[in-house]
């Protein structure tokens, strides 16, 4: 195995990792009442890994309410936004290891993806800025800028200058209004499932369809040999 392969494979087996990681944290989140009710910021800084995984495997705007209602609102900003830049650079990696598959990258040579790429790269800071500040899916920029080899270090710099004011908001809302736990657990739930499960379903939809059929020419029926002939040699004997 040559040096790139056997670096290929750690780099591999550490994004793996840190998925399995990732995952972790957000089980742990979901089954644990006393990790939800904790005010802790280590507990809002590992929070942000699952939020924002992938497609954000749990939303971040009840947990910044949270938060905000029970510590200074620079600090709560600041330990989010580290905490999803961290989770963005993993994210980064991850795409970028799911690009190098064939069948994927071919996705690019599609009229529709091919376009919005191209859109995608005529402002893609400020489109990065728009999607991290507002509240679009974020989803697609991730893929994005992964095909488009948009910088890593520039998209960064985009998720934290969008992400922060976002998240300021949502932490001044908690300090301003103090919105009662009741309420942000059913906002939970609610984002919960409007993410998760229309994927789901779409998944399991995807699982379930029939396969295409294949069509099977009738093959021919297989052709006779010809009988050995039993005619008698018209051609006279020879005399002895």
């Amino acid at each position: 195995m040559t040096l790139p392969d056997a670096a290929r494979r750690a780099r591999r087996s550490v994004i793996a990792a840190e998925c399995v990681i990732v995952l972790a944290l957000a089980a742990v989140w979901v089954t644990s009442e006393s990790v939800r009710a904790s005010k802790s910021l280590i507990v809002l800084f590992f929070y942000s890994f699952p939020s924002e995984f992938l497609v954000g495997l749990v939303p971040h705007e009840p947990a910044l309410i949270f938060f905000g209602a029970h510590h200074p609102i620079w600090i709560v900003v600041l330990v989010a936004t580290v905490g999803t830049v961290l989770a963005e650079a993993l994210n980064y990696s991850v795409f970028s290891l799911v690009y190098e598959v064939p069948n994927v990258r071919a996705l690019s040579d599609k009229k529709s993806v091919a376009k919005l790429m191209e859109l995608f790269s005529r402002r893609p800071f400020a489109a990065i800025l728009v999607a991290g500040f507002t509240p679009l899916p974020f989803f697609p920029v991730r893929l994005l800028v992964v095909m488009t080899k948009y910088p890593r270090r520039s998209y960064l710099w985009g998720v934290f200058l969008s992400r922060a004011p976002r998240f300021w908001i949502l932490a001044a809302l908690g300090a301003a209004f103090g919105i009662p736990v009741n309420f942000l657990g059913g906002l939970f739930v609610i984002m919960l499932v409007s993410v998760n499960i229309p994927a789901l379903i779409r998944l399991l939809m995807a699982s379930r369809a029939p396969a295409p059929a294949v069509s099977r020419r009738a093959s021919p029926p297989p052709v006779a040999a010809p009988a050995p002939s039993t005619a008698e040699d018209p051609r006279p004997a020879a005399a002895g």
